[in-house]
């Protein structure tokens, strides 16, 4: 499952090699066929008696009875069972925050200085935490693990499958996908504490100003080194926001409040990079603003009491407002904050509370895949995208549906055991062992 990094700014890109059984005395493709189900390629209109078929961890198929099925194909018959992608979570500290664990198996925040902007959440990720089984049995199949809100510049984001790897480099779909930064309460609280900068949202804004010009400069002595052919000193935190600046990280503002992101948009204006709104609990405020710059909102956790005050005109009604303004709109989990699983429940709480259906699907697909500029490998069952697929009892947005099975790119990881209930596929089944010992 490894894959490299995509080489342009907008796109997460799968290597290309020669397809398996192409030449002679090659293995034959490994296809998996599920049929005769109600197909919901999401990017498309849902199919009756559909067909889905995944060729060597790719979608090479999607369409009725009339979808020729190749010899030898993995058959799996999804009578009675809806077909989805899997989902994709577009804010989440899954592996970097686990459950169960404490103080020792927490490290979403290095709270030891404001600009972390040379960490990475890769480097913290265990895959045997609990959370990640949990994202399997919620259909979730894609996670952009972000480091914590303690700090105005938090880290580098990456972009993983679920399951499938022997380590977290074999699950990466993106290693590099955005910078996730703070404004409001959670940086002015950390800092304020330690009397030092900064302890309100002027100095959090501060910071975040100071460094993108010092990132600036920096770029600036780099080209002219570059151009002279001298040599020239790396500084990994300004050469990761040198990286924001020119478009090739995105920029994952946590706000809140309508005034934090004003604030977030008039950064992302001064500076001229790509901003994405993380959370946007009072982005319905300003939703016309937004849509009109175009700027999406990742909205969420939704079942939280009101903690802090910046949550105080939190709302599950307020998704429909920001979405019916014209905003392109994902659901996050914030995982731990809400369990993983509970992605779907968010999105189906939040029809009730006004969103519609077809909106509330695709901003667990589609959406969040096009915001992270994931979507030419996942967020919809369509020709060239990873064979990602959850087959459901029902329609997801039923809260009496479940997740029956779960495919990562053509792969079994989660399927039905001995006693009915639904087992994951264990890492050490997918590389021939009986177990790790």
């Amino acid at each position: 499952m490894s894959e490299t990094t995509n080489p342009t700014p907008d796109r997460a890109v799968r290597t290309h090699t020669t397809p398996a059984g192409s030449a002679a005395g090659s293995p034959r493709p490994r296809v998996l066929a599920i049929t005769g189900g109600y197909v919901v390629p999401v990017a498309g209109d849902p199919i009756e008696r559909g067909t889905v078929l995944v060729t060597d961890g790719v979608i090479s198929a999607v369409g009725g009875p009339e979808v020729a099925i190749p010899d030898g194909a993995d058959r799996v018959d999804a009578t009675g069972s809806w077909v989805l992608p899997g989902f994709v979570e577009s804010h989440g500290h899954v592996g970097v925050h686990e459950e169960g664990e404490g103080w020792s198996g927490n490290d979403t925040n290095e709270m030891t200085g404001p600009n972390g902007a040379r960490l990475r959440a890769l480097d913290g990720i265990d895959i045997e935490e609990l959370g990640f089984r949990d994202a399997l049995r919620g259909g979730v199949t894609t996670v952009v693990v972000k480091p914590g809100s303690g700090n105005p510049i938090g880290g580098r984001t990456v972009a993983i499958k679920t399951w499938g790897g022997r380590t977290v480099d074999e699950q990466i779909l993106a290693a590099d996908v955005s910078v996730k930064s703070a404004l409001g309460e959670n940086p002015k609280r950390v800092y304020g504490d330690k009397k030092q900068t900064p302890a309100t949202r002027l100095g959090v804004a501060a910071v975040i100003r100071d460094a993108f010009v010092a990132a600036q400069s920096y770029a600036a002595k780099r080209d002219a080194a570059a151009a002279k052919d001298e040599p020239f000193e790396r500084n990994l935190t300004h050469e990761t926001l040198a990286a924001v600046l020119d478009g090739t990280l995105l920029w994952d503002q946590h706000c809140h409040r309508h005034d934090d992101i004003a604030t977030a948009i008039r950064l992302a204006e001064e500076f001229g990079y790509q901003l994405v709104v993380n959370h946007g609990t009072e982005a319905h405020k300003i939703a016309d603003v937004l849509a009109e710059k175009g700027i999406p909102v990742i909205f969420g956790p939704m079942l939280t009491s009101r903690s802090k005050v910046e949550l105080r005109d939190r709302g599950i009604a307020n998704l429909a407002l920001i979405a019916d303004a014209g905003v392109t709109v994902a659901i996050t989990t914030d995982h731990p904050v809400v369990p993983i699983d509970q992605l779907v429940l968010q999105a189906t709480l939040a029809v009730r509370e006004g969103l519609d259906p077809a909106t509330a699907l695709a901003a667990l697909t589609l959406n969040p895949a096009a915001i992270l500029r994931l979507d030419r490998r996942v967020g919809a069952l369509e020709v060239g995208r990873d064979g990602d697929v959850v087959l459901w009892s029902g329609d997801p947005l039923t809260v009496g549906s479940r997740v029956q099975r779960v495919w990562i790119e053509g792969r079994p990881v989660l399927e039905p055991g001995p006693d009915g209930e639904q087992r994951v596929v264990e890492r050490w089944e997918r590389f021939d062992r009986t177990g790790w010992r």
